[in-house]
C-alpha cells in the first residue's frame, strides 16, 4: 500500500491530518505528502460566505495552489504511484482535483467537517448559501471512494447510498501532546490554586461564554482558580463582557492569550490541571468530540466537557461531564475537581483513556477500510 496525503491542508493549524499520517506510518504504510497549505482557516472560509464578494479571492488562491499540486503530482514516478490518496481536512475542493490527478487510486476523503453544518453553526442563515454548501458536501463525498468521519453522528450525515463507504476514525492527538504530558508529569508539583485552560476559536460550538459565566460564578463563590484562555473569534466579545464582572481582586484570575504557536501549545496546556472541552448546545456541538478533549487528556490534564453522546462514548468515566450550555453545572464541576484527591483521580483516568487515541490506535479502522478485500474462493 502506497499512500499520498494530498491537498491544501495545513497540519500545523489542523493537526488531524498529522495524526492520520503518523498513524499510517507507524503501522508500516508508505506515506508521502503532497500538500500546499491554502493559508485560510475554517473561520476565514466561513467568513467569506458572509461576504460573497470575497469568494474570488478564495478561488484565485485555490487555483494557484492547485497548479502547484498538479505539477508535484506529475513528478510522481510510476514505481511510486499511490494505491491510495488521502485528502486532508477541509478538502471539499481538493478531493475533486485528487480524483482527476490520480484516477486509478482509491481516494480517501477525511470529511471531518460538513460545510453546510459548519456554516449554520457559525451564524450563516439557511438559504441559498447553505443549499450550495450542502451540494458541495455531496459532490465531495461522491468523488471519494472512502469517506472518513470522526463520530457516528457525522457518519450518519453521509448520504444513505454511500454510508457503507464511511469509516469512523476518532480525531486523536499527535505525539507532541503525549510528549508534553510526559514532561509535565516529570516536573515537580508547585501546588497553588487550580489551573484551568481553554483553547479554541470561540465559535458557538465551543460555548466559550458558558466558560466565562462559570468563572464569574466561581469568583462569586470565592473559589480560587487560575484560568488561561487561548484564542479569539466569534464569541470573544461576549466572553470579555462576562469576564468584566470579575473584579481585580477576585479569586478567579483569568489570563487571555490571543494566540499561541502550535509548537508551544502542548506544553502550555500540560502546565495546567484541567483542560476544558466544549459547552455549546448547537446541533454540531452535540455531534463532535473536539480535538482539545483528546489533546488535553494526552497532555495529562483532567478533562471537563459537555455531556454529549459522542464524548461520553469516547471517554466513558475518564472525563467529567456537565450538561451543555449550563454555566452553573460547569462551575460546580470545576469547584469539585479543585479537591486534590478528585483532581488526581480525574487526571489519571484521562491519561489512561488517552492511550486509546494515539495516532497508531485511531487509524486502525482506516487501515482496515483501505486494505483490499480478500479474494473470494473460486473467482
Amino acid at each position: 500500500m502506497r499512500v499520498v496525503a494530498f491537498g491544501t491542508y495545513d497540519a500545523t493549524a489542523h493537526p488531524r491530518i498529522q495524526v492520520l499520517v503518523d498513524g499510517l506510518r507507524e503501522r508500516g504504510v508508505d506515506v508521502r505528502e503532497i500538500a500546499e497549505p491554502l493559508g485560510l482557516d475554517t473561520a476565514q472560509r466561513v467568513g467569506m460566505l458572509r461576504r460573497p464578494w470575497r469568494l474570488p479571492l478564495l478561488a484565485a488562491r485555490l487555483g494557484r495552489r492547485w497548479l502547484t499540486l498538479a505539477r508535484r503530482a506529475r513528478r510522481v514516478g510510476r514505481d511510486e504511484w499511490p494505491t491510495h490518496v488521502l485528502v486532508g481536512y477541509l478538502g471539499h475542493f481538493d478531493v475533486l482535483l485528487a480524483r482527476i490527478l490520480f484516477p486509478s487510486a482509491t481516494v480517501v476523503l477525511d470529511h471531518l467537517v460538513f460545510a453546510a453544518g459548519t456554516a449554520r453553526d457559525r451564524g450563516v442563515r439557511t438559504g441559498v448559501r447553505t443549499v450550495l454548501l450542502s451540494a458541495l458536501d455531496r459532490l465531495a463525498i461522491a468523488a471519494a471512494d472512502v469517506v472518513v468521519t470522526d463520530t457516528a453522528e457525522h457518519a450518519a450525515q453521509v448520504p444513505q447510498r454511500r454510508r457503507r463507504d464511511a469509516v469512523v476514525v476518532p480525531v486523536g492527538a499527535t505525539g507532541a501532546w503525549f510528549d508534553a504530558g510526559a514532561r509535565a508529569a516529570a516536573a515537580p508539583a508547585d501546588g497553588g490554586p487550580l489551573r484551568v485552560v481553554f483553547f479554541g476559536l470561540f465559535t458557538p460550538l465551543q460555548g466559550a461564554p458558558v466558560i466565562a459565566e462559570a468563572l464569574r460564578l466561581l469568583d462569586r463563590r470565592g473559589v480560587e482558580v487560575r484560568a488561561t484562555l487561548v484564542g479569539s473569534g466569534q464569541d470573544a466579545v461576549a466572553v470579555r463582557s462576562i469576564l468584566a464582572g470579575i473584579g481585580s481582586g477576585g479569586t478567579a484570575v483569568v489570563t487571555w492569550l490571543d494566540w499561541v504557536d502550535s509548537t508551544e501549545l502542548p506544553d502550555l496546556v500540560a502546565a495546567h490541571d484541567v483542560c476544558l472541552g466544549i459547552f455549546g448546545a448547537t446541533s454540531k456541538a452535540l455531534a463532535v468530540v473536539p480535538n482539545k478533549v483528546y489533546q488535553g487528556a494526552a497532555a495529562g490534564c483532567a478533562v471537563v466537557t459537555s455531556d454529549t453522546g459522542p464524548q461520553r462514548r469516547a471517554f466513558g468515566d475518564a472525563a467529567v461531564f456537565v450538561p451543555p450550555a449550563d454555566a452553573a453545572a460547569l462551575a460546580e464541576a470545576i469547584a469539585t475537581v479543585a479537591d486534590p484527591a478528585v483532581l488526581a483521580r480525574a487526571r489519571s483516568a484521562a491519561r489512561t483513556a488517552a492511550d486509546r487515541f494515539t495516532a497508531h490506535a485511531v487509524v486502525a479502522p482506516l487501515v482496515d477500510a483501505m486494505e483490499p478485500a480478500p479474494a473470494t474462493p473460486g473467482r
